[in-house]
């Protein structure tokens, strides 16, 4: 899978011989590779003394474990967006080139902020890239960014660099009641810029303080954004956005065997329940998602969160998971899931 050092990979119907611990016990899978540094640990399993020092050692050792510099990575979609994948990008791009076949289509039918698509678009690694998004807001912002009106997109970048922000002109646009898709798309990306951690669901405050105490300013970077919408429209040729259901789009490429895929769906499983709060469509129904993608001809990388439920779907599907190291956006560091075909 390529996924780095920091991935502990966990395929139970992996080709490759496993080395096991007592199933009496608990069952633990590593590569055949692996076995000699398991034989090195193993005797820290077996008393609790072991075990909290095994604890302290896997501790000290993840926090010096290097995680991806987004600072690094090139930002060109307009929305900061809650559980955005930029870290995860360097991730993709590699196991995109390691395929061993050009995608005809690399599809993201959760795109949300869509840096994952936007970047195999920008980078040219797929013939054309197809982007799916429900929310509506969101919708109006790829349809200007993706359009053939060039008098739309131009009313919307002269609108983002004209603005003047203030308290009351931030609250206007955001009450306002738009009858077009380009004052839509305004009005969202003020949202994403202005309310606290670019959360676009229904009860969001504004930015208070903000970076260095600007405020309403501290995510405002009206000549950036313009900058990285004019990238983009540079590129539509080959995207394709659609504004609708990403089971649809999952059933209309399904049959396709050099498609590459990229599902990162609104996380509404386990104790976080994270899309409920972050997203305005956050119901989906992740049973389905995981046959939907397991039947799929092409091949896929799907990111949750680490939870039970997601890695009991994914092993009764024979699907390959991988945990790797993140931060999220208070600097914690945690785990993600990683799943794909074997």
């Amino acid at each position: 899978m390529n996924i780095s050092p920091i991935a502990v990979c966990i395929n139970p119907h992996s080709e490759d011989t496993l080395t096991q611990f007592d199933p009496a016990i608990s069952t633990v899978l590593v590569r055949a590779a692996n076995e000699d540094s398991l034989n090195l640990v193993r005797p820290y399993f077996v008393t609790t003394d072991g075990c909290q020092a095994l604890t302290g050692r896997a501790k000290e050792a993840a926090a010096k474990l290097v995680t991806v510099n987004v600072a690094q990575v090139p930002l060109i979609s307009p929305f900061r967006y809650p559980g955005g994948k930029t870290w995860l990008v360097p991730e993709v791009r590699r196991w995109v080139n390691g395929l061993g076949f050009r995608p005809s289509v690399f599809i993201e039918p959760f795109a949300g902020g869509a840096i994952v698509g936007l970047t195999m678009a920008v980078e040219n690694l797929a013939d054309r890239v197809v982007l799916c998004e429900l929310d509506p807001d969101v919708a109006a912002v790829w349809r200007v960014v993706f359009g053939q009106n060039d008098l739309e997109a131009r009313w919307l970048f002269d609108q983002i660099l004209g603005a003047k922000l203030s308290e009351a002109f931030v609250r206007t646009i955001i009450d306002s009641e738009p009858e077009s898709v380009k004052e839509k798309a305004f009005r969202t990306i003020i949202k994403n810029r202005c309310q606290r951690g670019g959360i676009l669901a229904p009860g969001a405050g504004l930015v208070k303080a903000g970076e260095n105490g600007k405020g309403l300013l501290s995510r405002w970077y009206p000549e950036t954004l313009v900058k990285r919408m004019t990238l983009l429209r540079s590129v539509r040729a080959r995207v394709e956005f659609i504004q609708g259901n990403a089971f649809n789009v999952i059933r209309e490429h399904a049959a396709n065997p050099t498609a590459a895929w990229f599902v990162d769906p609104p996380y509404s499983l386990g104790g976080k329940k994270a899309g409920s709060r972050l997203y305005l469509h956050n119901s989906i129904d992740h049973e389905m998602l995981f046959d939907s993608m397991a039947g799929v001809d092409g091949q896929f990388l799907m990111t949750y969160d680490d939870a039970p439920e997601v890695i009991e779907m994914a092993r009764n599907r024979g699907l390959v998971i991988a945990r790797v190291l993140m931060k999220n956006t208070h600097h914690k560091v945690m785990y993600e899931l990683l799943i794909k075909k074997t």
